[in-house]
C-alpha cells in the first residue's frame, strides 16, 4: 500500500499533504502516523515515514522534521540530521535539492511554500499561537535570505481544523485581534456568549497575503470532520482523551 496524499496545482515543487491512510500503524495510530513522539511503535512510524519519503522521491533519511513548539523559530536546512533529532522550531526552509521538509499536524495548519524562480521551499507548522506570533512571516524572511521573494512565492494551507469545528475562548480572540487589522473577520459567535469560532486557515491566508506573496491557497479540508482521512486533537479532546496519531505534510525540490 502506498501513502495517500493530496496536492495543489499551484505548487510546482514535489509535495504532499499526507492523510492518515496508507501506513502500517494500528489502533488509534492507524495507519500513516508520522509522529515519532506520540507513543506509536517506532518501527511502524519509521516505515510510514519511509513511505512518505518514497512518495516524494527522496531517501527516508532526507525527510526532515522538527520538535515543534508553537513558536516562530525557522531552521534553514543545508544538510540532514538524524531522524528524530530535529531542533526546536516550527518552520524549515531550504534551497538544497533532495531534502524533504516536513511538518506534523493534527488540527494545526500545515503551510507549504515555494519560490520556483529562486528554487527555495519552506514548510510551516502554524497553530494559532505560532501564526499570531508571526511564524509565517518568519519563514518568508528565511526564504528571502536564500534568494526568494514574496512576490514569487506560492503558499498552500493544507488540512486543518475548520471554523465550524473550532470553537475557542475569549483568550484566543483577545490574543489574535491585535495581530492583524481585519482579524475580527476570522471570528464568528459560538453558542455560549463568550465562545467564538475561529477560521485558522483564513487567518493564515490573510497574513500571507499581507506579507505580499504571489498566491495563497487553501485545500479547505477540515481535520476534525473527516476521521477517515485525518487525525484531530480536538476530536480526541471531545472523546475525552487517548493516544493519537499525526499526519505529515512535506515538500521537496
Amino acid at each position: 500500500m502506498t501513502a495517500e496524499f493530496l496536492t495543489h496545482t499551484a505548487l510546482a515543487a514535489r509535495h504532499g499533504f499526507f492523510t492518515r491512510r496508507g501506513g502500517v500503524s494500528t489502533g488509534p495510530y492507524a495507519s500513516l502516523n508520522a509522529n515519532l513522539s506520540g507513543g506509536d511503535d517506532l518501527a511502524h512510524v519509521a516505515e510510514n515515514r519511509a513511505r512518505v519519503a518514497a512518495s516524494l522521491g527522496v531517501a527516508a533519511s532526507s525527510l526532515l522534521g522538527l520538535h515543534q513548539v508553537h513558536g516562530t523559530k525557522v531552521i534553514t536546512v543545508a544538510t540532514p540530521w538524524r531522524t528524530g533529532q530535529g531542533p526546536d522550531a516550527d518552520a524549515l526552509v531550504t534551497n538544497r535539492p533532495g531534502l524533504a521538509l516536513g511538518v506534523i499536524t493534527a488540527d494545526c495548519a500545515p503551510v507549504l511554500l515555494h519560490d520556483a524562480a529562486a528554487g527555495v521551499i519552506g514548510a510551516v507548522h502554524a497553530g494559532w499561537r505560532g501564526a499570531a506570533a508571526g511564524v509565517l512571516e518568519a519563514a518568508l524572511e528565511a526564504m528571502a535570505a536564500l534568494g526568494a521573494t514574496p512576490a514569487h512565492t506560492i503558499a498552500v494551507v493544507g488540512p486543518c481544523i475548520a471554523q465550524d469545528s473550532y470553537e475557542v475562548g475569549p483568550e484566543l480572540r483577545d490574543a489574535v485581534l491585535p495581530t492583524l487589522a481585519n482579524a475580527g473577520a476570522f471570528f464568528r459567535p459560538g453558542r455560549p456568549p463568550d465562545r467564538q469560532h475561529f477560521d485558522l486557515a483564513g487567518y493564515c491566508l490573510a497574513r500571507l497575503r499581507a506579507a505580499g506573496i504571489a498566491e495563497a491557497h487553501t485545500l479547505g479540508l477540515d481535520t476534525l470532520a473527516d476521521p477517515e482521512r485525518f487525525f484531530s486533537h480536538r476530536r480526541r479532546t471531545l472523546a475525552r482523551g487517548g493516544p493519537i496519531g499525526h499526519q505529515i505534510s512535506a515538500i521537496a525540490l
